[in-house]
């Protein structure tokens, strides 16, 4: 083997302690500020819901994924659909709309919230394509105007700010030049963790070029580098600001707009062309379906190996037989195994 290309999320980190719970703190937020919801534990997000919406595939970006979910509670909850959605020039005048508008139906809609079961509407999702795309087609539209998480996050952006406050905590002002409005306490970037040691890694890149292909937004990928130290260890790393401007080029040169996130196979495909190895034998290592289908996917292009991940937090969010059924040619669960894979 020549080139071993990892995922970050669930493989390198551990982010159950930080963008899963960002998830659930801006869906709490934006209810509880946009909505008038009073926080009740018989309503509350699990970890175990998140990992239903992340299992049906297309939700390789985690704003999208609260979107998709707020877009499914508020379906449920009562609240009359809204299709259309307005246009804003800041946060605050965003935040007074959505106040104002709901505030007619405060009494009653956080009470409808405890009969989520989301299993078979995420089903009729998946079967459509999954993704917030395949949730705003099986709600029809009808609850967009309800839901801002597009557009830049200093107008109308609600949920990206609100995302990024909660992740980022005290580097949010440093980064957006921004003051926090609906967050103030620390990162939950702080709680991340490592789950393949550097020591294996060091072992690792003795034998073989090292590469990341991951969703992350290249500002947070590599704060997590650098914060354990990681980057002399990779060659390449792809992350979504990439995947972004290529989208970005297609759009103005075909005038077709093209998603390349995961499980599209360009951020793969970007770090084995970055490296510059010809024809080399590789391996992408992922912790969901999304990734897995990626690797396939590259398969028309490379010789690759798709190898399923599961951590020992992972086992309770993905099991072995839903990697194998994306397409996984294996699926390890102690990182000491990739040793052996390229020896």
């Amino acid at each position: 083997m020549d080139l071993l290309i990892f995922d970050m999320d669930g493989v390198l980190i551990d982010v159950s302690e930080s963008y899963r719970k960002t998830i659930q703190r801006t869906i709490h937020i934006y209810l509880e500020t946009c909505f008038w919801f009073e926080r009740n534990k018989e309503w509350l997000i699990t970890d175990e819901e998140i990992s239903l919406f992340k299992s049906v595939g297309g939700f390789n970006n985690d704003w999208d994924l609260t979107s998709g979910f707020l877009l499914y509670l508020l379906s449920i909850s009562g609240i009359p659909p809204s299709p259309k959605k307005k246009i804003f020039s800041s946060i605050a005048e965003a935040l007074q709309y959505l106040q104002k508008k709901s505030l007619p139906f405060r009494i009653s809609i956080s009470n409808q919230l405890k009969k989520k079961h989301p299993l078979s509407f995420l089903e009729e999702v998946k079967s459509i394509g999954g993704g917030l795309k395949g949730v705003r087609r099986v709600l029809r539209a009808s609850w967009d105007g309800w839901v801002y998480g597009s557009g830049d996050l200093d107008q109308e952006n609600v949920i990206k700010r609100i995302f990024q406050e909660v992740y980022l905590g005290e580097r949010f002002t440093s980064y957006y030049h921004l003051r926090p409005l609906f967050y103030k306490g620390k990162g939950l970037y702080h709680r991340e963790r490592l789950l393949i040691r550097k020591e294996l890694l060091n072992s690792l890149r003795k034998k073989v070029r090292l590469g990341i292909a991951s969703g992350r937004p290249r500002f947070e990928a590599e704060l997590a580098l650098k914060r354990f130290q990681l980057l002399p260890y990779f060659d390449s790393v792809v992350t979504l600001d990439e995947c972004e401007e290529e989208e970005d080029r297609i759009l103005r040169y075909t005038g077709r707009k093209i998603k390349y996130l995961k499980p599209h196979p360009y951020s793969i495909l970007r770090v084995v062309q970055e490296i510059g190895i010809p024809n080399p034998r590789c391996a992408y290592v992922g912790d969901v379906g999304d990734d897995i289908l990626a690797a396939k996917a590259a398969k028309k292009k490379l010789s690759i190996l798709a190898i399923g991940f599961l951590s020992g937090r992972n086992k309770r969010r993905t099991s072995k037989e839903s990697l194998f059924k994306a397409g996984a040619d294996l699926v390890i669960e102690n990182p000491r195994d990739l040793l052996q894979l390229i020896s």
